[in-house]
């Protein structure tokens, strides 16, 4: 039956690609054949096919991205659709059970849930000691893993005079785009561990491919009389 054992190992390596769009997207073409051992023409046929299924869709890298000369690379990411496949378990009771709480305790009740929460995730991360840069960006990676623990597939990137912290899933995004006070607890949580104000530049419950973090790592003080 050699029709049934190559349909195997097709939907494994299908689904090893959505997982590097998930955790490490935007990702080029070049950079999934690398990761998988694949060929270029074996990416391309797992890329189109998520593509023309809605699942994935092609951008071009930022300036910032851009490795030599020539014509930006095209970068691959999961849409929302895409991850709305891999499954929002008791999204409709986790709704029902939040508008409850909320009827019940009012929006106060809503604030404190949201905030105990983020703390069970975060529990174990030692907040940064002072304004080190060192010290911030281990405790920005801290944070990252505590959340790909929790199931937010989280990394941290450099960008500018700054770290960024991006959730490449949000198993809660459902939930969170009617209660956003759970993201709004996220960002609180991140500026009091690091010491620092930090920026949500997009949320995956607002419609958006990533939940990003910024992070400066030079205080605004400092760069205002670098400035001047």
């Amino acid at each position: 039956m050699p029709g049934v054992t190559a349909v195997a190992p097709e939907g494994h390596t299908r689904a090893a690609v959505v997982k590097l769009l998930l955790e490490q997207g935007p990702i080029t073409a070049t950079e999934i054949g690398s990761e998988l051992g694949l060929s270029a023409a074996g990416v391309r046929r797992h890329l189109d096919a998520l593509i023309d299924a809605g699942e994935a869709r092609a951008t071009r890298s930022a300036s910032w991205q851009q490795k030599g000369r020539g014509r930006p690379a095209k970068q691959f990411q999961l849409t929302a659709a895409g991850r709305s496949r891999l499954g929002h378990s008791y999204d409709d009771l986790a709704g029902a059970a939040m508008r409850q709480l909320r009827e019940i305790g009012g929006e106060a009740a809503i604030v404190e849930f949201a905030r105990r929460r983020v703390q069970t995730i975060v529990a174990d991360i030692d907040p940064a000691a002072g304004p080190d840069v060192v010290e911030v960006e281990q405790t920005a990676d801290a944070i990252a893993d505590a959340f790909t623990s929790s199931g937010f597939a989280a990394t941290t990137r450099p960008v500018g005079n700054g770290v960024q912290i991006c959730q490449h899933h949000c198993p809660v995004s459902h939930v969170a785009s009617e209660f956003p006070e759970l993201c709004e607890a996220e960002t609180q949580a991140f500026a009091e561990l690091l010491g620092t104000h930090v920026q949500r530049l997009a949320t995956i419950a607002n419609g958006d491919c990533a939940c990003t973090t910024h992070v400066p790592l030079v205080p605004p003080a400092a760069q205002h009389q670098e400035a001047t």
